[in-house]
């Protein structure tokens, strides 16, 4: 190439400051901008009445599969660890801090076809789980594939997991086993549960010609499991469990979410009214940033915590003497990247409430109705 048919580093020098700084503007400028989503209409996913399975429940483990569920039920700390994976999965789509979106109704279509992928990436990571030979995983030297759906029983099985001579060098080696995940925002809910799919597990319909029963393909010649083997599932932790990690502005009274999205200029504002809104549970880092919409969100809690204290509002973190107070205030207990926010008054020793004392003074959680008294200054100790 001519010299003249190019350029040079060396010609940039000048330039090249004022390019990256405008491209930093513009950046900024799209991440900091303010984006308001409606509340959904629509459920998140189905649950047929077949599908309804309950907690707590006694069920029959097939021998193949106890490896499966040994390995996930009796690991330390493996079921907070599962629940959290699918919570992560969500909210890394919905991407709050740059797009505002709070809600599975907010995605695309594109989006949400991807969840299925992204629940499977965020358990082989949190589990650190080997690559299969032919399907997702590898434990214990045995094969197993990640099923997710937003509707329960709603999983999509393709040929190669089971075998069916009908399908030629399509059919699987074997019936393989499955991990079925599904998890439902609106209700906090979320499932997981073990199966061997067999060709006769699958869904069938009625053909209309001659009133047989065929297999029921979609489009991609994938089968979902037939509804009369919801009890054949083994269901992890003994079924449907009710505490996905919660989801405080899909789950916001309107009025009380309409008031904390009200400050469309102010960040700052946002956040200081969220923990107005939200106290006594556990607000996450995640939640913090779709409020602000900024890239510095945490530092909004700083602010919030010097804002609200003339009102009374305890901002508590993971940090100092926060947890003792969370504590003593029978406060659930923030952990890194959480908070708690809490409204407190000055109360006598003859006052039952939980208590933390502060020079000399007892302050307890406030009721409704008890005047508003500036909160204290924790101390760092």
């Amino acid at each position: 190439m001519a010299p003249d048919a190019g350029f040079y580093f060396d010609d940039l020098d000048e330039d090249t400051p004022s390019i990256q700084d405008s491209r930093a503007r513009a950046i900024r400028r799209r991440r900091n901008v303010f984006r308001s989503h409606p509340a959904p209409t629509k459920p998140m996913g189905r649950v047929p009445s077949a599908w309804c399975i309950g907690s707590g429940m006694q069920q029959l483990l097939e021998p193949e599969l106890a490896p499966f569920a040994n390995w996930l039920e009796f690991g330390e700390d493996n079921r907070d660890r599962f629940r959290w994976a699918l919570r992560d999965s969500l909210d890394e789509l919905l991407d709050g801090q740059r797009t505002g979106r709070w809600a599975y109704q907010h995605l695309s279509k594109t989006e949400k076809t991807y969840l299925g992928t992204a629940v499977e990436v965020n358990l082989t990571k949190e589990f650190e789980i080997a690559n299969g030979m032919d399907l997702d995983w590898s434990v214990d030297g045995r094969d197993i594939d990640c099923k997710f759906s937003k509707d329960m029983g709603g999983w999509e099985i393709p040929m190669e997991m089971y075998l069916c001579s009908d399908h030629g060098d399509r059919q699987g080696q074997a019936d393989q086993p499955a991990l079925l995940t599904w998890m439902n925002d609106d209700s906090s809910e979320w499932a997981a549960g073990l199966i061997t799919i067999t060709d006769e597990r699958l869904r069938r319909r009625a053909k209309l010609v001659d009133g047989r029963r065929v297999r029921a393909y979609n489009r991609d010649n994938k089968r979902q499991l037939s509804d009369t083997v919801a009890g054949e599932v083994y269901w992890l932790w003994g079924g449907r469990q009710t505490d996905l990690p919660r989801n405080h502005l899909l789950h916001l009274a309107p009025d009380a979410r309409s008031r904390v999205f009200s400050f469309a200029k102010s960040g700052q504002k946002r956040v200081d009214q969220l923990f107005r809104e939200v106290q006594g549970q556990l607000v996450g880092r995640r939640t913090i940033l779709t409020v602000a919409q900024q890239d510095d969100a945490p530092k909004r809690v700083r602010d919030a915590r010097i804002k609200l204290r003339p009102e009374g509002i305890l901002i508590l973190g993971h940090q100092e003497s926060h947890p003792h107070a969370a504590r003593g205030l029978g406060l659930p207990v923030p952990v890194k990247g959480e908070w708690v926010a809490v409204r407190v008054v000055p109360v006598s020793e003859a006052d039952t409430r939980s208590f933390i004392e502060l020079d000399g003074e007892r302050w307890a959680r406030a009721q409704p109705g008890e005047p508003v008294v500036a909160a204290p200054a924790l101390p760092k100790r």
